[in-house]
Formats: structure tokens, sequence, C-alpha cells
């Protein structure tokens, strides 16, 4: 049997519990901090990257006429919902960007799902243009890379004191 005094002098469960108790609520702090943080990192790199997008799809032939920044999507009578970070548009393309701190195959994965939706979207209003789609990450694994450009997705990424845009393997995806 282990008595107070091996633990320590004063020492109850009471009391252990409580610190436990305390403890807890300090990290949920520190999450809830935490993930504020990586927030306004993501936004940051948002603003960051948005403004140049147009100029840098220009190099690659594309002439955008329009950026949208943060659109929600939805259609609540077929049950669609989706957010995008970026939305580019001219009279016959749509260039959807999603952007990550550090994109990951789900992230990948969960775009081509967006598109998906943006795609029956935009077959309900007849919207007969070409969506594409393109991953910014500022730290891109290159199994992630890789896997992007593999199923069609242009992919952004640092570069000096810009970005890079870097094509699909084979064709461009068009939804």
């Amino acid at each position: 049997m282990v008595t107070t005094e091996a633990i320590g002098e004063g020492l109850t469960f009471e009391k252990v519990w409580a610190a436990l108790m305390e403890n807890r609520e300090q990290m949920k702090a520190t999450d809830k901090r935490v993930g504020e943080l990586t927030n306004r990192f993501g936004e940051m790199v948002e603003y960051m990257v948005v403004p140049n997008l147009v100029a840098k799809f220009r190099e690659l032939g594309f002439e955008f006429e329009q950026t949208n920044r943060g659109m929600e999507i939805k259609s609540v009578k077929h049950n669609i919902f989706t957010e995008v970070d970026a939305f580019l548009e001219n009279g016959d393309k749509v260039m959807v960007v999603e952007i990550k701190n550090k994109p990951k195959i789900g992230d990948i994965d969960d775009h081509i799902e967006r598109m998906e939706k943006l795609r029956r979207v935009a077959d309900l209003r007849n919207d007969k243009r070409k969506y594409l789609g393109a991953i910014a990450g500022v730290v891109f694994g290159d199994s992630e890379k890789t896997y992007a450009l593999k199923k069609g997705f242009y992919v952004i990424e640092p570069s000096g004191d810009t970005f890079t845009i870097l094509q699909p393997a084979g064709q461009a995806r068009e939804w």
C-alpha cells in the first residue's frame, strides 16, 4: 500500500487531480492560440500569393479578368457547400486555387472533391467554362508535389522573393 509519505507530504489524490485539470485547461488554451496563429499565418500566405496570381498565370498563357478571394459556394437545394481560397476567372476558364501552409495528400484529395462540387454548381447554372485547379503551398513535400501534378493540378510554390507555378504532368485536368 502506498502512503502519503511515499508520494509526498501533504499530497492527496484531490490535489493531484486538481493540478492535472489545471494543466489540461492550460493545454487547451495553448492549442487554441497555436490554432489561431496557424490560421493567421495561412491568411498571410493568401494575402501574399493571391495578388500576384494573375500575373504569374499570364506567364503561362492565361488571361484572367477577375479574382476573388475567400469565396463560399453553396447550393442549399442541391446540398453543395464548399469554400475557395482564390477564384480566378475569365469568359472561358476558371482557376480554383487552394492555399495551404504545408499541403498534404488529403488536402489534394479534398481539392479534387471541391473541384467536382464546383463543376456540379457550374452545371446547375449552365456555366460551360472549363474549371482548372491549383494548389499553393509554402512548404511542399516531394511526394505531395508529385501527387498534385499527377492529379492534373498546377503547383504554386515559393521561389526566392516570389513564387513559381509548375504545370501538371501531361495536360491539366479540367472539370
